[in-house]
């Protein structure tokens, strides 16, 4: 069954092949099976098989999304902390970007945040505030998420196809420096979500992102350090949703930021009827 992890629950789920669910991406199709027994280090270690199989036609890891960066939503699963994925190289384009409307099984849309690590000395940080010291821009980012799963959500299925993680829409990259205006611009820039006919669909702070932005990048150098792996400069983390996901229906949508810089910045995806 190629790449498998073999998990024996109480209820008789066996095992689920990475290769499987990268059937599931690539064609694409939802996963039927269950995986409500999973726990969650076990699905974080399907999580790096199938992101392994991915990346043959994908490329290489270019950075990490952070899922669940609201108490709310970690309430609601059950956890104590947020999730992570990966992203590879092809998962990501550049504003204004075009896909068919049905781009993934289940695919969604929602406004986003991702940073950029300017230096590998982020490694060695062991305070929040010494975060921004090593990151040199931030980039408004719309991603395009596909959970993959025919049935409800729980923690371990999210964390095991991904995060959900399929594509993400970058704008331009704005330089950032550290001290205290910048600390002030992560906390309080906002986000609205337009959609066809220019309607606001969502909105969002940099305050909801687990009180924080940068508090979302110290989560996750933690957490990969724990793991042993460290973060490369060049790497883009992405770090929550700043809107509710939407499923998109054919027509433009466009993120506006206010408050990232002197001017509004915008990030665009034309959503177009299946070819």
């Amino acid at each position: 069954m190629g790449l498998l992890i073999g998990l024996i629950s109480p209820s008789g789920y066996a095992e689920l092949s990475a290769d499987e669910v990268a059937a599931a991406y690539f064609e694409p199709h939802l996963i039927e099976q269950g995986a409500d027994d999973l726990a969650l280090d076990d699905a974080y270690r399907l999580q790096q098989r199938y992101v392994n199989a991915l990346s043959a036609e994908l490329g290489p890891r270019t950075g990490y999304k952070v899922a669940m960066t609201s108490l709310s939503s970690q309430q609601h699963f059950g956890l104590s902390e947020p999730l992570y994925g990966q992203f590879l190289k092809k998962m990501l384009l550049q504003s204004p970007a075009q896909l068919p409307v049905n781009f993934g099984a289940r695919g969604l849309v929602e406004a986003d945040l991702l940073v950029r690590v300017g230096d590998s000395g982020i490694n060695e940080v062991i305070t929040v505030d010494e975060v921004l010291t090593h990151i040199d821009a931030v980039i408004p980012f719309i991603e395009l998420p596909d959970p993959l799963w025919s049935t409800s959500l729980t923690a371990a299925r999210l964390v095991a196809v991904n995060c959900g993680a399929r594509y993400g829409v970058l704008g331009e990259p704005i330089a950032v420096s550290a001290g205290p205006k910048w600390q002030r611009r992560l906390q309080a820039f906002n986000v609205a979500l337009y959609g066809p006919g220019d309607v606001l669909l969502a909105s969002g702070n940099g305050d909801d992102l687990l009180s924080g932005p940068l508090n979302v990048v110290f989560w996750l150098l933690q957490r990969l350090r724990s793991e042993g792996v460290a973060l490369q400069p060049g790497d883009l983390l992405s770090l929550g949703s700043l809107t509710a996901p939407l499923s998109p229906t054919i027509g433009q949508y466009r993120a506006v930021y206010q408050g990232l810089d002197s001017n509004p910045v915008t990030v665009n995806i034309e959503f177009t009827a299946d070819e």
